[in-house]
């Protein structure tokens, strides 16, 4: 049988929320410096949500993949990565 919707864990109703309370918006906008003791606490401007995103571990086959063999990897130019080779099309 399985569980109702209504009876989840509680580690999933915890989420990132889109709209701040006044006590967190002052605390950010303080930190940025647009916010000071004193200033008033209507009429506040927006402040962006942060959303925090789980990253996956990396497998150890990217880590460990050898590049083509008796030839070294030549370092790309400002640090980017070289796109991947065009696609021939098939006539």
């Amino acid at each position: 049988m399985s569980m109702h919707k209504s009876l989840v864990s509680k580690n999933k109703l915890e989420r990132q929320r889109s709209v701040l309370t006044r006590a967190e918006r002052l605390k950010i906008l303080g930190e940025d410096g647009r916010w000071k003791d004193g200033d008033s606490v209507f009429g506040l401007p927006k402040v962006r949500t942060i959303v925090v995103t789980k990253v996956g571990k990396k497998t150890k086959k990217a880590k460990e993949e050898p590049t083509a063999e008796g030839a070294e990897a030549a370092p790309v130019e400002g640090g980017a990565k070289a796109a991947p080779p065009a696609k021939q099309k098939k006539k």
